[in-house]
């Protein structure tokens, strides 16, 4: 089984590009931090390159921007091309669902600095809750939860 799942900020603004056959093709890259620390304390970052492709690329390229966080659901590829004559090996995530987790308030630069958070590229997730504290969560009663 080959199946990614990954969570982290985008390093760049998605890059939007059509096959031949005109399909489209979106591609950006995510930092996701690991969970433990080296020896100085530092946590250490890992950078993967994301493939996202169709409407839910061009969504990509319409929605996000340098800054929000994604998470990514996807397989792990690896391909092989040549450039001035050395082989060179790519390895990057196929995904097959993007999810847009900042809040639709948070400003970072880019053309996606205005979409409305919570917005999954599916169109299957529940909007997002207005965020009242710094903390990121809202008090609710019970009694507005919908299950």
């Amino acid at each position: 089984m080959n199946k990614v799942f990954l969570i982290g900020n985008l390093t760049r603004d998605p890059e939007l590009r059509s096959t031949t056959t005109g399909r489209s093709v979106c591609s950006f890259s995510i930092a996701v931090n690991r969970t433990f620390a080296n020896q100085m304390g530092e946590r250490i970052t890992d950078f993967f390159n994301i493939i996202v492709w169709g409407k839910q690329g061009e969504n990509c390229a319409k929605y996000l921007a340098k800054g929000r966080k994604v998470a990514i659901i996807g397989e792990l590829q690896t391909r092989t091309y040549e450039k001035d004559g050395q082989k060179r090996t790519v390895t990057e995530i196929n995904a097959s669902d993007v999810e847009f987790l900042s809040p639709r308030d948070q400003q970072f630069g880019g053309q996606g600095a205005g979409y409305d958070g919570g917005f999954s590229s599916r169109n299957d997730s529940v909007p997002a809750m207005p965020m009242d504290s710094d903390d990121g969560f809202t008090d609710i009663e019970d009694s507005d939860l919908p299950f």
